[in-house]
């Protein structure tokens, strides 16, 4: 079996699928510390004219909490914004008035804990990609010897061209003469939607061997 552990990432980019693709089981961690400069609330997409990042604003800035613990602040219209964004980045997409739904539900559902909606939310891709990953979530028990931690991998304080998991394969988008690469995944399903899953395939980086 093919058996990972990885962050848990606010509808994840298409370096993090290109990962999972493949994969048997994915290992989580609802203990983990939150760390500031992650993927755990933001993720990008592609309007008319930039890239625009979705930010989930947060309550507060503790440090050393789990990121079972982080709370969302719905004292901002940031649901509003995020839907809002999308409909206009991806409302002509092919595939847009397929698979939004999936999303406008869990997003519009009032939601208190990050953890819970970014589970939701990757549950959702991995349905509509059709993959058939078991998710298992770790406590203190650690992992077993046979899986893979990549946790702590996929950052944006860094770029996937210094990481050996994603190499971009333009496809169709909506805006831009240039490709724009390593989007949320929300991209690829508009855009591509059954044919998502061979394009991952090729957007995996071969490793040496």
């Amino acid at each position: 079996m093919n058996r990972i552990a990885l962050d848990l990432h606010y509808l994840p980019c298409l370096e993090y699928f290109t990962v999972l693709r493949g994969v048997d089981e994915l290992f989580l961690f609802p203990g983990d510390r939150y760390e500031r400069q992650s993927y755990f609330n933001r993720t990008s997409i592609l309007l008319a004219n930039k890239v625009q990042t979705l930010s989930v604003p947060i309550q507060g800035r503790r440090p050393r909490i789990s990121l079972t613990e982080v709370r969302i602040d719905s004292e901002q219209k940031w649901v509003t914004n995020h839907l809002r964004g999308i409909q206009s980045g991806y409302g002509k997409a092919p595939f847009f008035e397929y698979f939004f739904p999936y999303f406008e539900e869990a997003l519009s559902r009032p939601e208190t804990q990050l953890w819970n909606l970014n589970l939701e939310l990757l549950t959702i891709c991995l349905k509509l990609l059709r993959w058939p990953v078991k998710l298992t979530f770790v406590g203190n028990e650690g992992l077993p010897e046979d899986v893979i931690d990549l946790r702590g991998q996929i950052l944006p304080s860094s770029t996937y061209l210094d990481r050996v998991f994603y190499q971009p394969v333009a496809y169709p988008q909506l805006f831009g003469l240039d490709f724009a690469s390593n989007l949320s995944v929300l991209d690829l399903l508009f855009c591509m939607g059954t044919e998502s899953d061979q394009l991952l395939g090729k957007s995996q980086k071969i490793q040496e061997q």
